[in-house]
């Protein structure tokens, strides 16, 4: 039943209400895996039962913790759905600690650091994810010179090593090239804006070396200035619809950009499936429901929220970074089918 008592339940409150010790019931809530867990069960019921909400303040003068992780979301995202199914991952993981979940904005483009730097001043969380991670991350390596508890979706390029978490662009380029090379696609186009992260420059690379490998033509457009909006990759794809040399295989990183491409070849009379095949990196629904003979290689952001969750926890806690990083694993839809 809900609670009508008008005054903030307390840990005296919890413990009336189970008949536990004051000490017991603390303990239950600050450090739950030194008691049984059907102790832990009856407390957090009646923690649940009540309302009961810790006082972070007082958390963070017992512990010098503030049993909050803080998620820095980038200024530039171009993929559908990322922010919402990153979080819903992440709380899922969060959901059995703890824990809870900030989210900060990246404060000023120009000074990636501001809002790191923010929260590593204020104590503002315990932990930090980072997503849009470049070679050199400034803020990665912001953090690590303070040893401030991190992980990043994406890998960088530093000596010292540090938890990540990422979808490996080296895969996704491969699966891609050998699926389109396999529907007897000879002139491969890679359409991937060029936003600065590691994860960029290792598809571009690894597409490269594919198409060498396998002595097949293939050009790249990264451009930001051609893919930062949908109105100039549509007018992209007319150029490329009236242009002598037609690509009749595309790689595409981002689903917005496909589906600007897609409608742009389209007005050009242009027919996906028969003038040209397309492979994305899926991120969200809307291309299976809108073209589900697609071919698409789909990374999981609910799977990969609770990953990075997962990792931040076990660095707080301690853990090795070496042993903190992991690869998702990406998912070709023509091999599920």
């Amino acid at each position: 039943m809900p609670n009508n008592n008008p005054q903030r339940p307390t840990l005296k409150t919890i413990a009336e209400l189970t008949g536990l010790s004051l000490s017991t019931v603390s303990l239950s809530l600050r450090d739950g895996d030194k008691l049984k867990k059907s102790t832990n069960d009856k407390v957090a019921e009646a923690a649940a039962q009540l309302g009961y909400v810790p006082n972070r303040a007082g958390v963070r003068l017992r512990t010098g913790r503030t049993n909050v992780l803080a998620l820095v979301l980038s200024a530039d995202e171009n993929s559908l759905d990322f922010t919402r199914s990153l979080i819903r991952g992440i709380g899922e993981e969060l959901r059995k600690t703890r824990f809870h979940l900030n989210v900060i904005p990246e404060f000023d483009p120009t000074d990636p650091e501001l809002s790191v730097r923010y929260i590593m001043e204020n104590r503002a969380a315990d932990g930090v994810i980072l997503t849009h991670t470049s070679a050199r991350d400034p803020r990665v390596q912001l953090l690590m010179d303070a040893d401030f508890p991190f992980v990043s979706h994406g890998r960088t390029e530093f000596y010292s090593p540090h938890a990540y978490h990422d979808f490996p662009g080296e895969e996704f380029v491969a699966l891609s090239v050998d699926r389109l090379l396999s529907k007897h696609r000879k002139n491969l186009l890679m359409v991937a804006q060029d936003n600065g992260t590691t994860y960029h420059s290792i598809a571009i690379t690894s597409f490269h070396r594919k198409m060498n490998s396998a002595n097949s033509c293939g050009d790249v457009i990264s451009d930001a200035s051609l893919l930062n909006n949908t109105q100039s990759v549509r007018a992209l794809a007319h150029q490329l619809a009236e242009s002598e040399s037609l690509y009749d295989g595309i790689i595409c990183n981002s689903e917005l950009t496909a589906l600007a491409l897609i409608g742009g070849l389209q007005d050009k009379g242009l027919v996906l499936g028969t003038d040209y095949d397309l492979v994305c990196r899926q991120t969200s629904e809307i291309l299976p429901l809108l073209y589900p003979d697609m071919d698409t290689v789909a990374e999981d952001l609910q799977k990969t929220g609770s990953e990075l969750a997962r990792l931040l926890l076990a660095r707080i806690e301690g853990e090795n970074v070496e042993s903190l990083q992991t690869m998702h694993e990406p998912i070709s839809n023509w091999d599920a089918v």
